[in-house]
């Protein structure tokens, strides 16, 4: 406590004066932050909570003590890894006064796990974390294909993992296109373009001609800090996202990252990764040599074995049988055969035999003559419809005339040729009767040439 404190405190007890809750925690605030403004305290973490705020909340602790702590976001989020319930750290940081409930806390600032350094602490968490979420399953990863046409190489463009892995894809196979997608392979920021440049190639192979069959993804050796952009979460999942098959190539033998345990397969340096998928020239056609050998040489072994059966089963008594019931049965089919063709042949003289003597009568018969009196017959014919026909049309008429006598009889029109009328009201009715017609109505009269209007008195 300094002097200024001392005093002052000194003087207010002196006054014997009745202090408010306040004003006691404000002056114990006001002491303890000037006084414990630049702290390092050592323990053990419990009682860790996560607010959703960002903010982390816990309680530092040992054998004796405790001491409550809070590490807000604007501090926090600089850490590679989260506190654990257990984990014994040091924190730098001040005190403070919470005044709502009078108690003390150090305000965090920075946080150092004792007994492994704190990236090596976020690595292992980081990599329960992602396990946990399925992205480390050997079932989901594949095998990579067998001669690839083009790959893609996520890397730094002036580091030498490019330079080597460029030397031993030439060297190798001069027919392998090669897309190169460069990136920062460290610092802030480089984890985002390597998952961007990972994405970027997945839609690039996508449209019609621009097939990648396998990505490199790697850098060069380095420290834990160096390498930390493979280890970032959102590296991890482009590489789990990927539809290409993957292969990691990070640092050196001994160095491991997350990317390398998500990637389809782990190459121990970028050069290995290049042998990897690069099929060299001279080991294909060595190998396509020791296939076409190896299959004449089975070809010819299986050849030999069946020669062999053959011969076996055609010295066995039940081929001698078989051969003999064969020869029986062909001899029988070559006389039925000949007995075929030799019907087959009198059928075709036969009716060579009656054709011919069906044209002979044909040359034979006049057929003028049937004509004419077969077209005599129809002339006949036709001029015995002819007379019926009229008979038919002239009794018709008679029937017509008497019927057509008898309807003019029974025509009213052959009545008013006589002198008679029909008398229509104004709606077209008739009029049988005088008394029916009013005075004054209009009226028709229908003479037989036509019709008449008058008005009835």
């Amino acid at each position: 406590m300094n002097d200024s404190s001392s005093k002052l405190l000194a003087a207010l007890f002196a006054e014997q004066r009745v202090f408010t809750v306040s004003e006691v925690t404000g002056q114990i605030k006001d002491t303890l932050e000037s006084e414990f403004f630049a702290l390092q305290v050592q323990g053990e973490v419990s009682n860790y909570k996560r607010h959703q705020s960002g903010h982390w909340y816990f309680t530092l602790k040992d054998s004796y003590s405790q001491l409550r702590a809070v590490f807000f976001r604007q501090w926090n989020r600089l850490m590679r890894f989260e506190p654990e319930n257990g984990l014994e750290v040091r924190v730098r940081g001040r005190l403070s006064v919470y005044e709502p409930r009078g108690e003390y806390q150090i305000l965090v600032e920075t946080m150092e796990p004792l007994g492994v350094g704190a990236l090596q602490l976020a690595f292992e968490q980081q990599v329960k974390k992602l396990a946990g979420q399925g992205l480390f399953d050997e079932s989901r990863k594949r095998k990579l294909p067998l001669l690839a046409r083009r790959i893609g190489i996520v890397t730094s463009p002036v580091g030498a993992a490019l330079r080597d892995m460029l030397h031993i894809l030439g060297r190798r196979n001069l027919g392998i296109d090669v897309v190169i997608t460069p990136v920062r392979v460290q610092g802030t920021g480089a984890a985002r373009e390597i998952a961007d440049a990972i994405r970027l190639l997945n839609k690039h192979a996508k449209k019609r001609g621009n097939e990648i069959d396998v990505i490199i993804v790697g850098r060069g050796g380095g420290s834990i800090e160096d390498l930390w952009a493979f280890n970032e979460e959102q590296v991890a999942w482009a590489i789990y996202e990927s539809g290409i098959p993957i292969v990691s190539a990070v640092g050196h033998e001994t160095d491991y990252t997350i990317a390398d345990f998500v990637a389809d397969l782990r190459a121990p340096t970028p050069s290995a990764a290049a042998e990897l998928v690069a099929a060299e020239s001279g080991e294909l056609i060595s190998r396509i040599d020791d296939l076409q050998n190896a299959l004449v040489r089975a070809t010819s072994y299986y050849l030999l074995v069946r020669r062999s059966e053959l011969r076996d089963l055609t010295g066995s008594r039940g081929f001698a049988e078989t051969a003999g019931a064969v020869l029986s049965l062909s001899a029988k089919c070559r006389q039925l055969e000949k007995s075929a063709t030799d019907a087959l042949e009198e059928n075709l003289r036969s009716a060579g035999s009656r054709l011919h003597d069906a044209k002979r009568r044909l040359e034979a018969t006049d057929f003028r003559a049937v004509i004419a009196i077969k077209a005599a017959r129809l002339e006949a014919l036709d001029q015995r419809l002819d007379r019926a026909s009229q008979r038919r049309l002239e009794h018709q008429r008679h029937r017509l005339a008497v019927v057509a006598s008898k309807l003019d009889l029974l025509s009213p029109l052959s009545v008013l040729g006589r002198g008679y009328v029909l008398v229509k009201d104004e709606a077209g009715s008739l009029v049988p009767r005088a008394a029916m017609v009013k005075q004054g109505e209009r009226l028709t009269l229908r003479f037989e040439d036509g019709e008449v209007g008058c008005r009835a008195n």
